[in-house]
Order: C-alpha cells, then structure tokens, then sequence
C-alpha cells in the first residue's frame, strides 16, 4: 500500500519556502496579491516537492469552481480562434480554467451546451452574439450565472457586451467600395437568421448604399454557411448573370477566400474583372493572391478585455460593463479602383 504521507502539503510547502500556509494559498490563488520575491520562493517550493493544489478544498473555500464556459459557434475556421486564445490566456493569469464548446450555429445546440456547462459549475459564461431565445438569458439570471457577450457592441444592451458594432464596421468597409466607383454590388453573407453579426453586416452595407443614393434591394444577397467550399459556390451563382456585380463583399474572410477560389476555377480575374472583400482580417486574407480588403478585428484584445470583464462579474467588482473596440478598413489588392485614371 502507498504511503500517503509521501504526498507533499499546503503544510510542507510553508515549511520548505518559510512563510505561512496562508501565504502560500495566496501565492496559489491570487498571485497578484504576494510580493514577487516571496512568491518565487514560495513556486520554487511547490516545484521541488511536486505539490498539487487541493482542487475541491479550493472549490469549497472560494464557493466557485474557477472555470469559465464559452460557446463559440464553430472550431471549423480561424475567425474565433485568435480572440479565444486571448481569453484563455487571460483567465489563465487570473487562475481560471476555460472549457469550451461549439453550437455549429445551432440554437438548439448552444442551449443544450450552455445549461451542460452550468451543470458542471462554470462560475460564467463566454457567448458570441445576443441573439437567441430570451428563455436562455433567463435561465442564467434566475442561476445567477454572469453573461458576456463578444464579437457585438451594443450600447443599449441590458446585458454586457465587448466587442464592435458590425453594422457601423460594414457600412464603412461599404463606403470605401462605392468610392472606388462600384455600384454593382454582390453579397455572400452567413446564414442570417439566429446570427447578429451577419444580419447586421448586410444591413450595414444596405445603409451605405442608401447613403449614397443606391437602390439597397438591388445588391443581390447569398446566404450559405461558412466554408470556403460554400463561399465558391455563392460566388459562381451570383457572376452566372447577363450583369454580374463589379464587387462581391462576403460577410467574413472565408467566405471572400472561397469567392477567390470560385473566381479561379471560373477563369475570373480578381481584381481585374471582380472586386471581393472579407471581414475580420484573419491570417488566411494575408496570405492569398490577392491580399484581400477587409475590416480588421482586433481579435486579441477583444479576447482580453472579455476575459477581464467577465472574471470582474464572477467575482462581483461589476455588474457587467460594455466595451467598443474599433475596427479598420484594410484596403488590398483585391479591392479595384474603378475611378482610378487609365
């Protein structure tokens, strides 16, 4: 039979680095809070003797389990990867763990996933949007389980949000492609119905037509799911008419990455003979031919400053406060100039 005295303690790491067990439960819990002298002293204690924390006495001690739920709605592509990977990292450094699920964009799915990660005692909860059943938002504030929203910006919002507003985003990125002189416009958006950001990118591009004294009806609109198989499809359906569009705007960079793919395997020059924009500027719009004109999405701060005010609601500093990052037109080569002196 093992000897389980062999296994060290809170006790025996205070012994070996000369402080108290409750330094060291400091140190363990809210490093911030411990002197950076006395907290290496104390690690390098926890190191040599191999000292594993007490999850559950943690647990019972602070009544949470100090993990953090987020449904993103798809692993499938890079769009949620880069702001994710910022949050992990920021709740990390505050001693949080991260679960994550993925809803593949169905409602459905996400609910299920949302009450699974409550019942396995996620102190709060990461959503991407607002747009669902307002059933759900009832059963975590009836739990009392902290929200936040990322990737929207809503400053009317009852519940915290950290991210951008994507109309205005859209309706500037519109803007930059009617001054280069294209009034044929094409759209390939995401699936509209249970997503905000999309829905709200086509509504940003139809108020910058209006602007510009443009009929918005007439921006023929695709609706597919997003893949870059699916953005090639769209592509080829919307240029098959006697007058197709000078600029196809895609609602994210891999439906605008599967329109250049569609623009190839049809013998189509982009910019030459089509324009195609993206939204988001993930790695993936840098790395083809050409680049492709975008909106910037300062991913990683959105993740950290999620991260940071969501772990402020569990631990009752905040109520929840919104925060609106700002996005940037990233104007690429397969964006055409058609005012531009021949």
């Amino acid at each position: 039979m093992s000897d389980l005295r062999s296994v060290p303690t809170l006790d025996d790491v205070a012994r070996t680095a000369g402080v108290s067990t409750a330094t060291v439960s400091r140190c363990l819990n809210s490093p911030e809070r411990v002197v950076e002298q006395t907290r290496k002293r104390v690690m390098r204690a926890v190191e040599q003797l191999g000292y594993t924390p007490n999850f559950g006495a943690r647990v019972m001690a602070a009544k949470r389990t100090f993990t953090i739920g987020a449904i993103i709605p798809t692993m499938e592509n890079a769009i949620f990867a880069r702001g994710l990977q910022a949050f992990q990292e920021a709740l990390h450094a505050r001693g949080y763990t991260l679960l994550v699920a993925s809803s593949a964009y169905q409602p459905q799915i996400e609910e299920e996933q949302i009450k699974a990660l409550v019942a396995r005692g996620a102190d709060g909860l990461l959503l991407i949007g607002q747009d669902r059943d307002p059933a759900v938002y009832e059963y975590l504030r009836a739990r009392a389980i902290p929200v936040l929203s990322a990737w929207v910006y809503m400053a009317d919002s009852d519940r915290p949000t950290v991210g951008f507003n994507n109309r205005q985003a859209m309706r500037s990125l519109a803007q930059h492609v009617i001054d280069y002189g294209h009034r044929r416009i094409g759209v390939i958006s995401g699936i509209m119905q249970g997503n905000d950001r999309a829905s709200e990118r086509v509504a940003g591009l139809r108020d910058a037509m209006r602007d510009n004294g443009l009929d918005a009806d007439k921006a023929r609109v695709i609706e597919t799911p997003y893949a870059v198989e699916a953005g090639a499809l769209a592509f080829q359906s919307l240029m098959q008419v006697p007058t197709p569009p000078s600029v196809i705007m895609c609602g994210n960079d891999v439906l605008a990455v599967g329109a250049l793919r569609g623009a190839q395997d049809m013998g189509v020059s982009v910019p030459q003979d089509v324009s195609i924009t993206g939204f988001d500027d993930i790695e993936l719009a840098r790395i083809v031919t050409p680049q492709i004109t975008t909106v910037h999405v300062p991913h990683r701060e959105m993740g950290r400053r999620a991260a940071a005010a969501l772990i402020d609601m569990v631990e009752k500093r905040s109520t929840g406060v919104s925060v609106e990052l700002d996005v940037s037109v990233q104007i690429r080569g397969s964006l055409k100039d058609l005012t531009a002196k021949r």
